[in-house]
């Protein structure tokens, strides 16, 4: 236990893109996946019910570091918001007297860029780290660790791994087979990986799933490179790990999504002398927006005002915490500036989605278009029913969805219209409601006339309006 007034060190640990399920002791179906973050969850607690806010890097990793939801923060998107209004981790941690370093996803995790961090630790004696080598890993944990010693501060390290975010290992952004000289420690096969119930089986979709289980794999040799660093430098023992990834894997129907994969993250937190060894708290929904709230009561700091998330220190240390039943969810806009807002509250069993968009004409734009298993989605919608469902249902959406994620995790059957659950829908939209209000959600309007499809539509248009304004502001800034 640490002494009372002393404060641990802290190191947030992410992964890329990179689904719960695919982490061993989350319930991976491949044996052997993940052998470094099965051993970080057997000194710690895992959460069986954690998650992201979003399916999408920049507005998520906002959200975890400000603990505020995304239109609060401003960051709805892939853009800068200069001027932000409230405190971000940086700064809060900082005045707390710690030492503040990032490596990795730098100009994903503030509301803008150069933002106040003590170093970044991507650059290494003028030399900028791969973010695909594992041993990168430990020059750059070693390296702030060092630092916050010099400067005789605890420190507080954003270490993110890039894998597996495309491209996926030995595979270019186009899909094409490449050589790769960071060399996974296990490479898997088309023939070995499984398939997700949200997909199909197909020879491009088990190529391009064996490159980003391989992907996993080096994530994985990555994070056993950063607790090397820690036990070297002998910290390990005061120092609290936090482990999670942003969002699901980058294929259809995980990312930029709220559907269960696409949020579900595989949150691991060590405290040694608090936190049990190999536990599992199947009690608590907890989500991103919680995680800066959480680091503050960690470290003994005050919070500022006007959190969306609250703290769940007490449940890392075991005990019970009330109003843990939902978590609200979200997405706003892709990389391309394209609007496609969509709403979620999820409880332990159920799940309900608002989407604003789905009108029957516009088009669901997003990254995972661009992949093989999109393609393939397109070339045999033709000839079979099932997959030409599942497409228009990932291109137009569905106005209102509702899914008994227990028994269905891959969301496959949209429960919205069956009486027999009219009782959990009304009591799921209730919740929306009130998060919706108490956050003062803009897209409010909209779900309140969710029976007018015109004044939906108007919602949806004036949002890409915005959007597109200010795209057209940051070109002409750029110039």
């Amino acid at each position: 236990m640490f002494a009372e007034k002393s404060r641990p060190n802290i190191l947030i640990v992410t992964v890329d893109d990179m689904s719960c399920d695919s982490v061993g002791v989350f319930g991976s179906q491949l044996p052997d996946t993940t052998p470094q973050i099965d051993r970080l969850a057997q000194q710690g607690l895992r959460y069986h019910y954690a998650h992201v806010q979003t399916g999408s890097c920049y507005p998520c990793r906002n959200v975890l570091f400000s603990g505020r939801y995304s239109h609060n923060t401003g960051v709805e998107g892939f853009y800068k918001v200069r001027n932000p209004d409230y405190p971000h981790m940086v700064d809060l941690m900082k005045a707390g007297g710690y030492y503040v370093a990032i490596r990795g996803k730098v100009s994903h995790s503030t509301p803008y860029q150069p933002y106040g961090w003590d170093e970044d630790l991507t650059m290494l004696d003028g030399e900028k780290q791969h973010t695909k080598d594992p041993g990168s890993y430990y020059r750059s944990t070693k390296r702030g660790i060092e630092q916050a010693a010099k400067a005789n501060k605890p420190f507080c390290l954003n270490i993110n791994i890039s894998d597996p975010h495309k491209p996926f290992y030995a595979m270019s952004g186009k899909g094409n087979i490449v050589e790769d000289e960071h060399i996974p420690s296990r490479i898997y096969t088309p023939a070995e990986v499984p398939i997700p119930g949200f997909l199909f089986d197909h020879p491009d979709v088990r190529l391009e799933l064996a490159h980003y289980y391989s992907s996993v794999r080096r994530a994985d040799d990555c994070l056993g490179n950063i607790i090397k660093a820690l036990q070297d430098t002998g910290k390990q023992n005061d120092t609290v790990i936090i482990f999670l990834s942003d969002h699901g894997m980058p294929l259809p129907f995980a990312k930029t999504a709220v559907w269960h994969h696409s949020t579900r993250t595989p949150l691991i937190i060590v405290w040694p002398g608090v936190t049990k060894p190999g536990s599992v708290d199947k009690q608590h929904m907890v989500s991103g927006v919680d995680l800066l709230p959480t680091l503050l009561d960690i470290a003994g700091l005050p919070h500022p005002k006007e959190f969306d998330g609250a703290s769940f220190l007490p449940t890392v240390k075991g005990e019970r915490q009330k109003d843990r039943d939902f978590v609200y969810k979200f997405h706003n806009e892709n990389s391309g500036r394209n609007r496609s807002p969509m709403r979620s509250v999820q409880s332990k069993r159920f799940g309900y989605i608002f989407n604003p968009w789905s009108d029957g004409k516009r088009v669901f734009k997003t990254a995972t278009r661009g992949t093989a298993t999109f393609r393939a989605m397109q070339k045999l919608a033709p000839k079979n029913r099932r997959i030409a469902d599942r497409l228009k249902l990932f291109e137009y959406g569905t106005p209102e969805e509702f899914y008994d994620y227990k028994s269905d995790p891959d969301a496959l059957n949209n429960l919205i219209n069956d009486p027999a659950y009219s009782d959990a829908i009304k009591k799921h939209r209730i919740a929306m409601t009130r998060f919706m209000r108490e956050s003062n959600d803009h897209a409010l309007e909209a779900f309140e006339s969710r029976d007018n499809p015109l004044l939906v539509s108007a919602y949806v248009d004036r949002k890409q309006t915005e959007a597109n304004r200010r795209r057209k502001a940051e070109k002409k800034s750029r110039k």
